[in-house]
């Protein structure tokens, strides 16, 4: 028994059920389901046209899908003429950058045995999408990082909740590029992420249910107004929150 559901595109996350204790491989690695056979698998922003799907089912029987995965096409923008500054960030914050690098990587190891995926998420903020997954600008000539999440405005102060229930794996108030963040792990390598916050309302290590309010909006870090940068991970392979979650309610996109 094998059952996908989800977006079969760069960006998608799939979820999938098979039968309890089978062994699954996802592009050459290992991957855990629940005891019910539930377990989840995503497309980064450039994963190549197929993936493949492995399944030793209990009885020996082997299975194996090649998926079909749909290329997107992303905004690129061209600036030129920018301080240098703007591009590269200052020597003297290399260190610091790696440091924190560091604690973000670890906030995303935990493979926990919890399905809250499965709910029904909730926008963590209402407001217009002013930023979008995958995007990416090509400063003086240098191509910087894609944009991995999607941006909503929304006035400083504003609440940020828990799209989902889960658990805090980093909360740091100020990061060089991403001031106040948090991550929240989700279970199974699903993890939200949440930039650029004012206030913090969480501690690493508890636990928070759906709609609990985790911090506030802010403009800390490397931004230019207040905003909520939110992404979502599946261990490294970075996803678009906007492929699952329903339209935005009260609020257009710019």
């Amino acid at each position: 028994m094998l059952t996908l559901n989800g977006k079969f595109t760069q960006g998608g996350l799939v979820i999938g059920q098979t039968d309890p204790g089978t062994v699954i491989n996802f592009e050459g690695s290992r991957i855990n389901a629940s005891p019910e056979g539930i377990f989840i698998i995503g497309f980064h922003r450039d994963a190549k046209p197929t993936a493949i799907l492995e399944l030793i089912y209990p009885n020996g029987t082997k299975r194996r899908e090649t998926l079909k995965v749909s290329k997107r096409k992303y905004k690129i923008q061209k600036i030129d003429d920018l301080p240098p500054v703007k591009v590269t960030p200052p020597k003297e914050v290399i260190e610091r950058i790696k440091r924190e690098t560091v604690l973000i990587r670890s906030a995303r190891i935990f493979d926990t045995p919890e399905t809250h995926f499965l709910k029904n998420w909730w926008w963590p903020a209402v407001g217009p999408i002013t930023g979008v997954y995958g995007s990416q600008r090509i400063l003086n000539g240098k191509p910087s990082r894609p944009h991995y999440g999607i941006d909503i405005a929304a006035p400083e102060g504003s609440a940020v909740i828990a799209p989902t229930s889960g658990i805090i794996r980093l909360a740091h108030k100020d990061m060089y590029f991403s001031g106040g963040t948090i991550i929240i792990d989700h279970g199974y390598g699903l993890t939200s992420a949440f930039l650029h916050l004012k206030n913090l309302s969480v501690k690493k290590g508890q636990r928070v249910e759906q709609g609990q309010t985790i911090g506030t909006i802010g403009s800390t870090g490397r931004s230019t107004g207040p905003h909520l940068d939110w992404r979502i991970n599946l261990f490294k392979r970075r996803l678009d929150p906007a492929l699952i979650m329903p339209p935005m309610p009260n609020a257009g996109a710019k």
